[in-house]
């Protein structure tokens, strides 16, 4: 093949239009039948999503957002099972002050057990190298820290909306060599809660994300959190949005989908995730920030 052939508008239309269509498709369930099953088996309370049969599959351990828990977020551990990513979860630290390098900590014991197990009734593996770490919220910075703790590295993480932590996760961040992928919210005003901008400076083998139609929020799942608290609820929209890039990022970068390379790709252009610079300074977006939080 003429190697101009691939640089040349027409090709790249042809690019620009697959990668759409992939992410259309991950925007809804995938093709899997999805069985549930508990991690008490193994002695930690929490869930566990996969595929109902397949050896050898990728797995990742997912950390959820401040004061919910595992039942919040159903619907996007089904999703990943549905695209044959086996998904689990510990459901611990939900209490009000919530240790993030005890959810740390368990991050990697929930990888350990679905890597050391057969699943299901023995028709599921995962394999030992094909692990990674998402989270949500608190639960992102979290597997930040589990990622730069961890003696066998994840191959990827995805760190969606992170907030502050204490520690701080930024120095943790520092020492990863792993590649990331931060999603962040700049329109929302809890993104004065977030430090995906911080994450993206410290973390140099990551790739910061804008989702801006998106709710930091939004990826839990249910109302009762929301009135409890005064976060925000469920958001279709956003759901939809991180489930398909978090999806399409793990099938290339744990299964070795080339097919889903772009979602990977620090260079491509993603459906309503635009690539951040962390180092860019935007005074005027952090005063819009401040505006809309003191909205009445």
């Amino acid at each position: 093949m003429d190697p101009s052939a691939v640089a040349s508008p027409v090709g790249y239309g042809r690019h620009v239009a697959g990668t759409k269509k992939l992410f259309a498709a991950l925007k809804r369930r995938g093709p899997h039948r999805v069985l549930r099953g508990d991690l008490a088996f193994a002695g930690l309370p929490g869930v566990v999503y996969t595929p109902e049969s397949g050896f050898s599959l990728p797995g990742v351990a997912f950390a959820h957002e401040w004061v919910a828990g595992t039942e919040r977020y159903e619907g996007t551990l089904e999703h990943l099972a549905s695209w044959g990513i086996v998904a689990a979860a510990p459901d611990t630290e939900k209490g009000i002050a919530p240790s993030v390098l005890n959810l740390a900590f368990d991050l990697g014991t929930t990888l350990d057990i679905i890597a050391g197990v057969r699943l299901g009734d023995g028709k599921i593996s995962v394999h030992p190298t094909k692990l990674g770490l998402v989270g949500h919220g608190f639960g992102a910075s979290t597997a930040v820290f589990a990622a730069a703790g961890m003696p066998a590295k994840p191959r990827a993480v995805v760190a969606a909306f992170p907030t502050i932590t204490k520690p701080r996760a930024e120095e943790a961040a520092a020492t990863l060599k792993v590649p990331g992928l931060i999603l962040s919210d700049p329109g929302d005003p809890m993104s004065l809660r977030s430090n995906a901008v911080e994450l993206g400076r410290a973390w140099r083998s990551a790739t910061l994300r804008a989702v801006p139609k998106a709710k930091a929020g939004g990826l839990i799942e249910g109302r009762r959190l929301a009135r409890v608290v005064g976060l925000p609820g469920a958001d279709r929209g956003t759901q939809k949005m991180v489930r398909a890039l978090m999806t399409g990022y793990l099938l290339y970068m744990l299964a070795g989908d080339k097919a889903y390379r772009d979602f990977a790709d620090p260079e491509a252009d993603l459906p309503k995730a635009a690539v951040m610079d962390p180092f860019a300074d935007d005074p005027v977006a952090l005063e819009n920030k401040v505006a809309a939080l003191l909205k009445p």
